[in-house]
């Protein structure tokens, strides 16, 4: 946790936190610390000052008023996060990538940092000669979700960062990543195919992408393997 070293903390709410789109600032209130060996002044300096600082950098420096509907979905999402059942998920969230990670090495890609101990991972495609936005165009159109990321040492962005919050919460388990591997080794193979055939290039690689079989084949396993898992919301 940054809490015990940080005295401003921020944050995404929309990703793992599963709530709104937007972010979320924490700072310290009230007396600082006394330390051995130091004086602190009287008046404002032995008092953390950020609370007026921030809040005036947002409103009306940065932002417009306040959306309460926005707020509200932010207080209920908070709320979940307090409950033994966000936990659960979290932890789960954790030995999903974990399994993703171990699928994805034993087949002897690279991953950066060589595993991962959160929710995410980050891939390195220069290994296999493949452009990261070339990868990432074939998943779009096989219905997966990911992006390009810059990875250490590299030019151009170089790789994909693997997210396993959003399957989580559809109810996959580990096998299930097992799984989604497979579909992300396929999608590298298809990557290859076209590149090779129909260049790297962005305008030559879209083109080979047009009416392509192996998308098409794809996309249909994706499709049937992620309809048996229920879609937030869709019941609503």
């Amino acid at each position: 946790s940054p809490f015990d070293y940080c005295d401003i903390v921020t944050s995404t709410t929309h990703k793992s936190l599963r709530g709104p789109r937007g972010g979320i600032i924490f700072y310290r209130r009230g007396a600082k610390p006394r330390r051995q060996g130091f004086v602190l002044n009287h008046g404002d300096d032995s008092n953390y000052d950020f609370e007026e600082k921030i809040n005036f950098a947002l409103y009306p420096s940065l932002q417009g008023g306040p959306h309460n509907n926005h707020i509200a979905a932010l207080a209920i999402a908070l709320k979940q996060v307090a409950t033994p059942e966000y936990k659960a998920y979290m932890q789960q969230v954790k030995r999903n990538a974990q399994s993703l990670a171990s699928a994805l090495l034993r087949r002897n890609f690279r991953l950066v940092t060589g595993g991962t101990d959160n929710h995410l991972l980050l891939w390195d495609l220069t290994a296999l000669g493949l452009i990261d936005r070339n990868y990432e165009k074939v998943c779009e159109a096989c219905h997966i979700t990911l992006n390009k990321c810059a990875i250490y040492g590299s030019i151009s962005p170089g790789g994909v960062r693997i997210g396993t919050p959003a399957m989580t919460s559809r109810g996959c388990l580990e096998e299930d990543f097992e799984t989604i591997s497979d579909f992300l080794l396929r999608a590298a193979q298809i990557t290859s195919i076209v590149q090779r055939e129909h260049g790297k290039s962005c305008k030559d690689f879209l083109k080979g992408l047009e009416n392509n079989k192996d998308i098409s084949e794809l996309r249909n396993r994706v499709e049937t393997f992620s309809s048996q898992f229920a879609m937030p919301g869709f019941d609503t």
